[in-house]
């Protein structure tokens, strides 16, 4: 039986990371969560840092669940990094692994659950917003920047898969982030609008998309129910494509299953996705002053996507690195190789964070 930590306003974690220590407006908003005491990760616990639960508000009201990692002995104010991704896990996968390495690294290091998703509020469940989900992001950032532990000019983001196209989205728009990592990302809104490689890209399939979605919400609201699509296919179909096939062995097999995760169990609402289908990200990503490093692997199905954003961004502390033979999900913990490019993540946020 799993112990159980009520989330409270503004006791010990979060006292920990305001500076006044007094009770704000913003922590009078935050809603009581369940949050597993246990250490239930898909990786190990690294006894070179210090872990605890944290939870903040984002600017529509959700209280957002997180793992911060601190980097054991250290002292003064730390350069920080809010991590999350891939879309449909949760901060218990591949978000969290980014998060504890990286704070091996020297870095204090939040690795968050989305709204609407894992331990994160948010009603109802496993819905996504493009809106909504960059302001995730700049909530993690308004922690941050009131955390004793952390220096507020010296904070970056990482978005792993559909979580890279929401960090570089936000990037474009929060100067107060000084570098952002973007690993084996995809383009959610680009997804939807188009289809995998661009194949539906036209106004016929977008209209019977549209009136799919259509006809669901209105039956979800005569109902009172949100059906979800089911997460990664399960059992896998022979002919199921190379990607599909590297999903189902990460999400349904003890390298990254986990109960809250939706690509692990039963997926997204299916009428929920009717904002990623009528809004682009990275509109402003050419904009972008700060310094970005996207990656991708060479064998990885969404490696255009990662390109194509990179095509858009502009300045010499702009920078694409494509790791040989890595698949999609190889950059989510490293795949049967090494991967990911610690060492490199490692020397982007600490040259850029200065």
């Amino acid at each position: 039986m799993k112990k159980i930590l009520l989330a409270m306003l503004a006791v010990g974690v979060l006292a920990a990371c305001n500076n006044n220590n007094k009770q704000t407006k913003e922590e009078n908003m935050i809603q009581e969560l369940q949050l597993t005491q246990e250490w239930d990760k898909t990786f190990p616990k690294s006894d070179r840092v210090d872990h605890k639960k944290v939870t903040f508000t984002n600017l529509f009201g959700i209280t957002l669940a997180a793992d911060m990692y601190v980097p054991k002995n250290a002292e003064g104010r730390l350069a920080a990094i809010a991590v999350c991704g891939p879309f449909g896990a949760v901060k218990e996968q591949s978000s969290g692994l980014y998060a504890q390495t990286m704070a091996e690294r020297g870095f204090v290091t939040l690795a968050f659950d989305p709204s609407f998703t894992g331990e994160s509020g948010g009603e109802p469940r496993r819905i996504a917003s493009p809106d909504i989900n960059t302001e995730d992001y700049s909530a993690a950032v308004d922690f941050l920047s009131n955390c004793e532990r952390v220096d507020p000019e010296r904070i970056g983001v990482i978005g792993i898969c559909g979580w890279g196209g929401f960090a570089l989205n936000v990037a474009a728009v929060d100067p107060r982030i000084k570098a952002t990592v973007a690993s084996t990302m995809y383009e959610l809104t680009r997804i939807n609008e188009k289809g995998y490689f661009d194949q539906n890209d036209s106004e016929e399939a977008r209209y019977q998309m549209r009136q799919m979605v259509a006809r669901q919400r209105t039956e979800d609201f005569r109902t009172g129910e949100h059906p979800r699509a089911g997460g990664v296919v399960d059992p896998l179909p022979d002919d199921a494509p190379q990607f599909v096939k590297d999903y189902y062995d990460y999400y349904k097999t003890p390298r990254g299953y986990h109960e809250r995760s939706g690509n692990s169990t039963d997926g997204w609402v299916t009428g929920g996705m009717m904002p990623m289908m009528n809004t682009r990200l990275l509109h402003y990503a050419g904009e972008i002053q700060s310094a970005v490093l996207i990656i991708h692997g060479e064998k990885a199905h969404s490696r255009y996507m990662g390109e194509d954003a990179f095509k858009l961004l502009k300045g010499e502390n702009k920078e694409l690195m494509i790791i040989p033979g890595a698949t999609h999900c190889d950059l989510y913990d490293g795949g049967n190789g090494n991967y990911i490019p610690w060492d490199k993540l490692e020397e982007f946020f600490k040259t850029n964070l200065k």
